[in-house]
Protein backbone atom coordinates (compact mmCIF):
# COMPACT_ATOMS: atom_id res chain seq x y z
CA UNK A 1 0.00 0.00 0.00
CA UNK A 2 1.28 3.48 -0.93
CA UNK A 3 -0.41 5.32 1.94
CA UNK A 4 -1.44 4.72 5.52
CA UNK A 5 -5.22 4.52 5.28
CA UNK A 6 -6.63 5.97 8.48
CA UNK A 7 -9.88 4.89 10.12
CA UNK A 8 -10.98 8.24 11.54
CA UNK A 9 -14.47 7.16 12.63
CA UNK A 10 -16.65 4.09 13.01
CA UNK A 11 -20.39 4.15 13.62
CA UNK A 12 -22.69 1.15 13.96
CA UNK A 13 -26.16 0.14 15.02
CA UNK A 14 -26.55 -3.51 15.94
CA UNK A 15 -28.16 -5.85 18.49
CA UNK A 16 -25.36 -4.74 20.83
CA UNK A 17 -26.39 -1.08 20.66
CA UNK A 18 -25.08 2.01 18.90
CA UNK A 19 -22.98 3.88 21.45
CA UNK A 20 -19.45 3.03 22.51
CA UNK A 21 -20.36 2.32 26.14
CA UNK A 22 -23.18 -0.13 25.31
CA UNK A 23 -21.09 -1.97 22.76
CA UNK A 24 -18.10 -2.25 25.07
CA UNK A 25 -20.32 -3.51 27.90
CA UNK A 26 -21.95 -6.06 25.58
CA UNK A 27 -18.58 -7.45 24.49
CA UNK A 28 -17.32 -7.84 28.04
CA UNK A 29 -20.45 -9.78 29.02
CA UNK A 30 -21.06 -13.47 28.39
CA UNK A 31 -24.68 -12.73 27.49
CA UNK A 32 -25.99 -13.00 23.94
CA UNK A 33 -28.34 -10.60 22.17
CA UNK A 34 -30.07 -13.53 20.46
CA UNK A 35 -33.70 -14.17 21.39
CA UNK A 36 -36.75 -16.10 20.18
CA UNK A 37 -39.27 -14.17 18.05
CA UNK A 38 -42.25 -15.18 15.96
CA UNK A 39 -42.30 -14.54 12.22
CA UNK A 40 -45.52 -15.67 10.58
CA UNK A 41 -46.38 -19.15 11.78
CA UNK A 42 -42.91 -19.98 13.11
CA UNK A 43 -40.55 -18.97 15.89
CA UNK A 44 -36.86 -18.37 15.17
CA UNK A 45 -33.76 -17.40 17.05
CA UNK A 46 -32.86 -13.87 15.90
CA UNK A 47 -30.82 -10.88 17.07
CA UNK A 48 -32.90 -7.69 16.63
CA UNK A 49 -31.88 -4.10 17.32
CA UNK A 50 -32.40 -2.67 20.79
CA UNK A 51 -35.72 -0.87 21.33
CA UNK A 52 -33.97 2.45 21.94
CA UNK A 53 -32.22 2.21 18.58
CA UNK A 54 -35.43 1.17 16.85
CA UNK A 55 -37.08 4.30 18.26
CA UNK A 56 -34.25 6.54 17.01
CA UNK A 57 -34.47 5.02 13.55
CA UNK A 58 -38.24 5.50 13.55
CA UNK A 59 -37.69 9.18 14.33
CA UNK A 60 -35.36 9.50 11.32
CA UNK A 61 -38.03 7.90 9.12
CA UNK A 62 -40.62 10.40 10.33
CA UNK A 63 -38.30 13.42 10.19
CA UNK A 64 -38.97 14.08 6.49
CA UNK A 65 -41.74 12.90 4.18
CA UNK A 66 -39.22 11.61 1.62
CA UNK A 67 -37.83 9.13 4.17
CA UNK A 68 -41.23 7.70 5.13
CA UNK A 69 -41.28 4.89 2.56
CA UNK A 70 -37.62 3.83 2.62
CA UNK A 71 -36.52 0.32 3.59
CA UNK A 72 -35.08 -0.17 7.11
CA UNK A 73 -31.69 -0.94 5.55
CA UNK A 74 -31.61 2.57 4.07
CA UNK A 75 -32.71 4.24 7.31
CA UNK A 76 -29.95 2.42 9.20
CA UNK A 77 -27.41 3.51 6.58
CA UNK A 78 -28.50 7.14 7.01
CA UNK A 79 -28.11 6.86 10.78
CA UNK A 80 -24.62 5.39 10.86
CA UNK A 81 -23.32 7.61 8.06
CA UNK A 82 -24.48 10.80 9.80
CA UNK A 83 -22.76 9.71 13.00
CA UNK A 84 -19.54 8.67 11.26
CA UNK A 85 -19.27 12.00 9.45
CA UNK A 86 -19.80 13.85 12.72
CA UNK A 87 -17.17 11.73 14.51
CA UNK A 88 -14.64 12.30 11.73
CA UNK A 89 -15.21 16.06 11.87
CA UNK A 90 -16.35 16.23 8.26
CA UNK A 91 -19.04 18.63 7.08
CA UNK A 92 -22.22 18.07 5.08
CA UNK A 93 -21.46 19.12 1.52
CA UNK A 94 -17.88 17.80 1.55
CA UNK A 95 -16.75 15.63 -1.35
CA UNK A 96 -17.16 12.28 0.40
CA UNK A 97 -17.03 9.00 -1.46
CA UNK A 98 -19.70 6.55 -0.34
CA UNK A 99 -19.75 2.76 -0.77
CA UNK A 100 -22.37 1.02 1.32
CA UNK A 101 -23.43 -2.46 0.32
CA UNK A 102 -25.90 -5.12 1.33
CA UNK A 103 -26.33 -8.81 0.66
CA UNK A 104 -30.12 -8.61 0.45
CA UNK A 105 -30.85 -4.94 -0.13
CA UNK A 106 -34.36 -3.66 0.56
CA UNK A 107 -35.54 -7.03 1.89
CA UNK A 108 -38.55 -5.90 3.89
CA UNK A 109 -39.94 -3.51 1.28
CA UNK A 110 -39.42 -6.00 -1.55
CA UNK A 111 -41.30 -8.72 0.30
CA UNK A 112 -44.07 -6.29 1.23
CA UNK A 113 -44.53 -5.12 -2.36
CA UNK A 114 -44.42 -8.68 -3.68
CA UNK A 115 -47.07 -9.79 -1.18
CA UNK A 116 -49.32 -6.91 -2.27
CA UNK A 117 -48.80 -7.87 -5.91
CA UNK A 118 -49.66 -11.56 -5.54
CA UNK A 119 -52.75 -10.73 -3.45
CA UNK A 120 -54.09 -7.78 -5.49
CA UNK A 121 -52.39 -8.00 -8.87
CA UNK A 122 -51.16 -4.43 -8.44
CA UNK A 123 -48.11 -2.74 -7.00
CA UNK A 124 -47.34 0.68 -5.57
CA UNK A 125 -45.94 3.49 -7.70
CA UNK A 126 -42.68 3.62 -5.77
CA UNK A 127 -42.14 -0.14 -5.57
CA UNK A 128 -39.31 -0.10 -8.09
CA UNK A 129 -37.16 2.86 -7.02
CA UNK A 130 -37.41 2.02 -3.32
CA UNK A 131 -36.30 -1.61 -3.74
CA UNK A 132 -33.15 -1.08 -5.80
CA UNK A 133 -29.83 -1.76 -4.11
CA UNK A 134 -28.63 1.70 -5.16
CA UNK A 135 -30.90 3.23 -2.53
CA UNK A 136 -28.25 2.75 0.13
CA UNK A 137 -25.44 4.96 -1.10
CA UNK A 138 -27.60 7.32 -3.16
CA UNK A 139 -29.83 8.26 -0.21
CA UNK A 140 -26.80 8.65 2.06
CA UNK A 141 -25.14 10.89 -0.54
CA UNK A 142 -28.34 12.92 -0.77
CA UNK A 143 -28.63 13.17 3.01
CA UNK A 144 -25.01 14.30 3.41
CA UNK A 145 -25.17 16.54 0.32
CA UNK A 146 -21.97 14.86 -0.81
CA UNK A 147 -20.30 15.64 -4.12
CA UNK A 148 -18.21 12.48 -4.12
CA UNK A 149 -18.71 9.14 -5.90
CA UNK A 150 -21.42 6.79 -4.67
CA UNK A 151 -21.38 3.00 -5.04
CA UNK A 152 -23.81 0.33 -3.88
CA UNK A 153 -23.06 -3.36 -4.34
CA UNK A 154 -23.82 -6.87 -3.16
CA UNK A 155 -21.15 -9.54 -2.74
CA UNK A 156 -23.11 -11.62 -0.22
CA UNK A 157 -21.63 -11.81 3.28
CA UNK A 158 -18.27 -10.22 2.41
CA UNK A 159 -20.01 -7.09 1.09
CA UNK A 160 -18.94 -4.64 3.82
CA UNK A 161 -15.28 -5.59 3.59
CA UNK A 162 -15.46 -5.39 -0.21
CA UNK A 163 -16.78 -1.84 0.28
CA UNK A 164 -13.62 -1.05 2.24
CA UNK A 165 -11.49 -2.58 -0.54
CA UNK A 166 -13.19 -0.26 -3.02
CA UNK A 167 -12.79 2.78 -0.79
CA UNK A 168 -9.08 2.11 -0.24
CA UNK A 169 -8.57 1.75 -4.01
CA UNK A 170 -10.15 5.17 -4.62
CA UNK A 171 -8.06 6.75 -1.86
CA UNK A 172 -4.83 5.09 -3.04
CA UNK A 173 -5.49 6.28 -6.59
CA UNK A 174 -5.97 9.87 -5.43
CA UNK A 175 -9.49 9.92 -6.88
CA UNK A 176 -11.01 10.73 -3.47
CA UNK A 177 -9.78 12.19 -0.19
CA UNK A 178 -12.51 10.92 2.12
CA UNK A 179 -14.64 7.81 1.96
CA UNK A 180 -17.44 6.19 3.93
CA UNK A 181 -17.59 2.41 3.50
CA UNK A 182 -19.60 -0.37 5.06
CA UNK A 183 -22.80 -2.36 4.93
CA UNK A 184 -26.43 -2.39 6.01
CA UNK A 185 -28.71 -5.39 6.40
CA UNK A 186 -32.30 -5.82 7.62
CA UNK A 187 -32.96 -9.52 6.93
CA UNK A 188 -35.34 -10.40 9.77
CA UNK A 189 -38.33 -11.40 7.65
CA UNK A 190 -40.33 -14.61 7.50
CA UNK A 191 -39.24 -15.38 3.94
CA UNK A 192 -35.52 -14.78 4.54
CA UNK A 193 -35.56 -16.86 7.71
CA UNK A 194 -37.39 -19.64 5.87
CA UNK A 195 -34.68 -19.58 3.18
CA UNK A 196 -31.97 -20.10 5.77
CA UNK A 197 -33.94 -22.89 7.39
CA UNK A 198 -34.40 -24.53 3.98
CA UNK A 199 -30.61 -24.62 3.62
CA UNK A 200 -30.54 -26.62 6.87
CA UNK A 201 -28.05 -24.22 8.42
CA UNK A 202 -30.35 -22.37 10.84
CA UNK A 203 -30.17 -22.89 14.59
CA UNK A 204 -32.68 -25.14 16.33
CA UNK A 205 -30.76 -25.21 19.61
CA UNK A 206 -32.74 -25.71 22.80
CA UNK A 207 -29.88 -25.59 25.31
CA UNK A 208 -26.97 -23.21 25.83
CA UNK A 209 -26.12 -20.55 23.29
CA UNK A 210 -28.43 -20.56 20.23
CA UNK A 211 -25.49 -19.79 17.95
CA UNK A 212 -22.31 -21.76 18.59
CA UNK A 213 -20.03 -19.85 16.24
CA UNK A 214 -16.45 -21.09 16.66
CA UNK A 215 -17.51 -24.11 18.71
CA UNK A 216 -15.64 -26.67 16.63
CA UNK A 217 -17.23 -29.59 18.54
CA UNK A 218 -20.86 -28.77 17.67
CA UNK A 219 -22.83 -31.55 16.01
CA UNK A 220 -25.27 -29.45 13.98
CA UNK A 221 -25.49 -26.08 12.26
CA UNK A 222 -26.36 -23.11 14.48
CA UNK A 223 -26.45 -20.01 12.29
CA UNK A 224 -28.70 -17.19 13.55
CA UNK A 225 -29.59 -13.96 11.72
CA UNK A 226 -29.15 -10.48 13.14
CA UNK A 227 -29.75 -7.01 11.75
CA UNK A 228 -27.68 -3.85 11.70
CA UNK A 229 -25.51 -1.40 9.79
CA UNK A 230 -22.08 0.11 10.14
CA UNK A 231 -19.58 2.30 8.30
CA UNK A 232 -16.02 3.48 8.70
CA UNK A 233 -14.71 6.90 7.70
CA UNK A 234 -11.43 6.57 5.81
CA UNK A 235 -8.73 9.10 4.90
CA UNK A 236 -5.08 9.05 3.85
CA UNK A 237 -2.46 9.65 6.55
CA UNK A 238 -4.76 11.29 9.10
CA UNK A 239 -3.19 11.91 12.47
CA UNK A 240 -6.42 11.39 14.45
CA UNK A 241 -6.75 7.75 13.36
CA UNK A 242 -8.46 5.16 15.54
CA UNK A 243 -6.34 2.59 13.69
CA UNK A 244 -4.80 2.10 10.27
CA UNK A 245 -5.64 -0.27 7.44
CA UNK A 246 -2.25 -1.77 6.63
CA UNK A 247 -3.11 -4.79 4.51
CA UNK A 248 -5.80 -6.07 2.15
CA UNK A 249 -6.43 -9.50 0.72
CA UNK A 250 -9.07 -11.17 -1.42
CA UNK A 251 -9.64 -14.47 -3.21
CA UNK A 252 -12.41 -16.71 -4.51
CA UNK A 253 -12.78 -20.47 -4.10
CA UNK A 254 -13.54 -22.70 -7.05
CA UNK A 255 -17.27 -23.36 -6.87
CA UNK A 256 -18.54 -26.89 -6.42
CA UNK A 257 -21.98 -25.87 -5.16
CA UNK A 258 -24.00 -22.65 -4.81
CA UNK A 259 -23.02 -22.25 -1.15
CA UNK A 260 -19.77 -24.19 -1.18
CA UNK A 261 -16.46 -23.35 0.37
CA UNK A 262 -13.51 -25.73 0.12
CA UNK A 263 -12.74 -27.98 3.07
CA UNK A 264 -9.65 -25.96 3.95
CA UNK A 265 -11.03 -22.61 2.73
CA UNK A 266 -8.34 -21.99 0.13
CA UNK A 267 -9.88 -18.57 -0.46
CA UNK A 268 -9.09 -17.58 3.15
CA UNK A 269 -5.58 -18.98 2.91
CA UNK A 270 -4.95 -16.72 -0.07
CA UNK A 271 -6.70 -13.63 1.30
CA UNK A 272 -4.94 -13.81 4.69
CA UNK A 273 -1.54 -14.31 3.08
CA UNK A 274 -2.13 -11.34 0.78
CA UNK A 275 -3.31 -9.10 3.64
CA UNK A 276 -0.20 -9.90 5.72
CA UNK A 277 2.18 -9.05 2.90
CA UNK A 278 5.76 -9.07 4.22
CA UNK A 279 4.68 -8.98 7.86
CA UNK A 280 5.99 -12.05 9.74
CA UNK A 281 3.32 -14.52 10.87
CA UNK A 282 4.29 -13.93 14.49
CA UNK A 283 3.28 -10.27 14.22
CA UNK A 284 -0.42 -11.12 13.74
CA UNK A 285 -1.84 -10.97 17.24
CA UNK A 286 -5.48 -11.94 16.59
CA UNK A 287 -7.94 -12.90 13.89
CA UNK A 288 -11.64 -12.02 13.99
CA UNK A 289 -13.07 -14.98 12.13
CA UNK A 290 -16.11 -14.96 9.87
CA UNK A 291 -17.32 -18.15 11.64
CA UNK A 292 -21.06 -18.16 10.77
CA UNK A 293 -21.98 -20.90 13.24
CA UNK A 294 -22.25 -23.68 10.66
CA UNK A 295 -20.20 -26.85 11.01
CA UNK A 296 -18.41 -26.55 7.67
CA UNK A 297 -18.11 -22.75 7.66
CA UNK A 298 -16.41 -22.61 11.05
CA UNK A 299 -14.20 -25.66 10.58
CA UNK A 300 -12.99 -24.84 7.07
CA UNK A 301 -11.91 -21.34 8.15
CA UNK A 302 -10.12 -22.78 11.18
CA UNK A 303 -8.29 -25.25 8.93
CA UNK A 304 -7.29 -22.38 6.63
CA UNK A 305 -5.80 -20.53 9.59
CA UNK A 306 -3.91 -23.67 10.62
CA UNK A 307 -2.56 -24.02 7.07
CA UNK A 308 -1.24 -20.46 7.10
CA UNK A 309 -0.01 -20.19 10.69
CA UNK A 310 0.90 -23.78 11.56
CA UNK A 311 1.07 -24.57 15.27
CA UNK A 312 1.53 -20.92 16.33
CA UNK A 313 -2.03 -19.69 15.94
CA UNK A 314 -2.94 -16.07 16.71
CA UNK A 315 -5.77 -15.41 19.16
CA UNK A 316 -9.04 -16.40 17.47
CA UNK A 317 -12.48 -14.95 18.07
CA UNK A 318 -15.81 -14.07 16.46
CA UNK A 319 -18.96 -12.17 17.45
CA UNK A 320 -21.76 -14.11 15.75
CA UNK A 321 -22.48 -16.18 18.87
CA UNK A 322 -23.40 -12.87 20.49
CA UNK A 323 -25.13 -10.84 17.74
CA UNK A 324 -25.99 -13.28 14.97
CA UNK A 325 -24.95 -13.12 11.32
CA UNK A 326 -25.80 -9.80 9.68
CA UNK A 327 -25.01 -10.97 6.16
CA UNK A 328 -23.48 -8.12 4.12
CA UNK A 329 -22.95 -5.91 7.17
CA UNK A 330 -21.16 -8.57 9.23
CA UNK A 331 -17.63 -7.57 8.24
CA UNK A 332 -18.06 -4.10 9.75
CA UNK A 333 -19.04 -5.58 13.10
CA UNK A 334 -16.01 -7.85 12.97
CA UNK A 335 -13.87 -4.79 12.30
CA UNK A 336 -15.55 -3.02 15.22
CA UNK A 337 -14.59 -5.92 17.49
CA UNK A 338 -11.01 -5.84 16.20
CA UNK A 339 -10.80 -2.08 16.73
CA UNK A 340 -12.15 -2.39 20.28
CA UNK A 341 -9.52 -5.02 21.12
CA UNK A 342 -6.74 -2.81 19.73
CA UNK A 343 -7.94 0.26 21.60
CA UNK A 344 -8.53 -1.53 24.90
CA UNK A 345 -5.50 -3.82 24.51
CA UNK A 346 -7.62 -6.76 25.53
CA UNK A 347 -8.77 -10.01 23.94
CA UNK A 348 -12.51 -10.61 23.66
CA UNK A 349 -13.03 -14.31 23.08
CA UNK A 350 -15.98 -16.70 22.78
CA UNK A 351 -17.58 -18.97 25.40
CA UNK A 352 -16.39 -22.02 23.48
CA UNK A 353 -12.62 -21.69 23.64
CA UNK A 354 -10.96 -20.35 26.77
CA UNK A 355 -7.35 -21.26 26.04
CA UNK A 356 -6.67 -18.06 24.05
CA UNK A 357 -5.10 -15.39 26.29
CA UNK A 358 -3.36 -12.13 25.46
CA UNK A 359 0.25 -12.12 26.69
CA UNK A 360 1.81 -9.30 24.64
CA UNK A 361 0.79 -5.89 23.27
CA UNK A 362 -1.76 -6.19 20.47
CA UNK A 363 -0.69 -4.37 17.30
CA UNK A 364 -2.02 -6.20 14.24
CA UNK A 365 -5.42 -7.90 13.78
CA UNK A 366 -6.84 -9.67 10.74
CA UNK A 367 -10.58 -9.52 9.95
CA UNK A 368 -12.08 -12.24 7.74
CA UNK A 369 -15.32 -12.33 5.78
CA UNK A 370 -16.64 -14.68 3.12
CA UNK A 371 -19.96 -15.15 1.37
CA UNK A 372 -21.81 -17.63 -0.83
CA UNK A 373 -19.46 -18.44 -3.67
CA UNK A 374 -16.34 -18.42 -1.52
CA UNK A 375 -15.54 -14.73 -2.12
CA UNK A 376 -13.21 -14.10 0.80
CA UNK A 377 -11.79 -10.77 2.01
CA UNK A 378 -9.20 -10.20 4.74
CA UNK A 379 -8.33 -6.77 6.12
CA UNK A 380 -5.39 -6.07 8.42
CA UNK A 381 -5.75 -3.20 10.86
CA UNK A 382 -2.90 -1.96 12.99
CA UNK A 383 -2.53 0.21 16.06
Amino acid sequence: MKHRISITALATVSPLGSDTHSIREAYTSKATAIQKKRFGAHEYWVAPLMETDQARLAAIRLSEVKYKNLDPSVIMALDVSRRAVAQAGWQAGDAIGINIGSSRGATQLFEQFHYEFITTGKTATLSSPTTTLGNLSSWVAHDLKSAGPEISHSITCSTALHAILNAVAWLEAGMADRFIAGGSEAPLTAFTLAQMQALKIYSRETEGYPCKAMDLDKLRNTMVLGEGAGVVALERNAENALAYITGLGWATDELEHNISISDEAVCFQKSMTMAMGDLPLSEIDAIVMHAPGTIKGDLSEYKAIQKVFGDNLPLLTTNKWKMGHTFGASGIFSLELALLMLQEQTFLGTPFDSHFTLNKPMRHVLINAVGFGGNAVTIRISK
